[in-house]
């Protein structure tokens, strides 16, 4: 019998995990994390998805599955790594993707540590996710959720084999409608609990006002710029526009106009037509070859540049320094420098890494 922490949000998806565990025979114990503190953050109490009342929900349903319940404190950590790159890739001109990096410093990093010093085997979580072993080379697959509507794989590329090894997913192979349908036939509070959406700790989606707020200080204006340099308007600061924008500039021009290209040095947004876009090759960073060896031959493989896109296929090369470089069959628009690159062949989640350039 393992010992498993289940991380326990609150939410109907990390209770019916540690259902599942526990009628699987592991001895389970609930952990809900305190990511931030919301007078910290200027929110109020309740607006976000790590408020008291998710705690009080975890609580519940830990304490009717007869499970030991903790609260962790991860604030500091929280703080330090993912709102900071938060912040910093939005003042770099880059769009995030915190979601990600939560994930690797955060749930699989700093949590993971911790419940293995108290004796965990195992940490699960309600991703929709799964990890198998390779019986042949011993290496850990991450794979993606069966349900494709709720497969959250994209966001678990940075996982290491030594972390997926003692991580447990167990709705992988479930859908949504099978995952309600037992809370409710075991009379979990958060049965028919509404999915939170948002970024945890920026519930209203206003990035800006959240930054401004954080940091103390308004964006900087500056210039939108044409291909030749020329000035076309102002900005209101280069955190409130994202590579692919065109509603909201505030310009009245001949042609449509698009982000193409955001320079934190010069404070300057540039814009061009939507043909300028599309891009067939893009390079990301801090690439992380998470189910297989970092490939000495180009593979190929499908890709999302973001979360909600529909996969591509392209060719990928592993390049000097921990970057990849993708060639996709046919051109791909608003490739965005911060975003997630991943990579799949067909089920396994081959690798991801940061978009640096297309």
């Amino acid at each position: 019998m393992s010992h498993v922490f289940v991380a326990m949000s609150g939410g109907v998806d990390s209770s019916v995990a540690a259902l599942l565990l526990q009628q699987a025979g592991h001895k389970i114990s609930g952990v809900n994390l305190r990511m931030f503190h919301n007078e910290d953050l200027g929110q109020s109490p309740g607006k976000t998805c790590c408020s008291l009342a998710d705690a009080e929900d975890a609580g519940l349903v830990a304490r009717r599955l007869g499970a030991p319940f903790y609260v962790f404190d991860v604030s500091q950590v929280f703080r330090s790594t993912v709102i900071r790159d938060f912040i910093e890739e939005y003042q770099n001109g880059r769009t995030p993707n915190p979601c990600a990096v939560c994930n690797q410093t955060v749930k699989f990093g700093a949590l993971l540590d911790r419940v293995r010093v108290l004796g965990a085997d195992y940490l699960a979580t309600g991703h929709y996710a799964r990890v198998e072993q390779d019986a042949a080379t011993g290496r850990y697959l991450l794979k993606r959720g069966l349900d494709r509507s709720k497969d959250q794989s994209y966001f678990l590329y940075m996982l290491t084999q030594e972390q997926l090894a003692h991580t447990l997913f167990p709705l992988g192979s479930l859908e949504k409608t099978q995952v309600r349908q037992l809370a409710e036939a075991h009379g979990l509070v958060n049965a028919h609990k509404h999915d939170s959406q948002d970024i945890c700790f920026v519930p209203d989606g206003d990035y800006a006002a959240f930054i401004e707020r954080t940091v103390g200080t308004p964006s900087l204006p500056g210039n939108f710029v044409d291909q030749k340099g020329q000035v076309l308007g102002h900005h209101r600061g280069i955190i409130r526009y994202t590579h692919g924008q065109h509603k909201g500039l505030g310009l009245s021009t001949s042609e449509p106009l698009y982000v193409l290209e955001k320079d934190a040095v010069s404070n300057t947004i540039r814009l061009g037509p939507d043909s300028d876009l599309w891009s067939q090759t893009l390079t990301a960073e801090q690439f992380n070859w998470v189910s297989i060896p970092e490939p000495t031959e180009p593979i190929a493989v499908t890709v999302k540049t973001r979360y909600s896109q529909r996969e591509a296929a392209a060719i990928a090369r592993s390049l000097p320094g921990g970057r990849c470089q993708v060639t996709f069959e046919e051109p791909q628009r608003a490739i965005t420098p911060g975003q997630a690159v991943v990579l799949y062949q067909e089920e396994i989640v081959v690798g991801g890494g940061t978009i640096c350039g297309s």
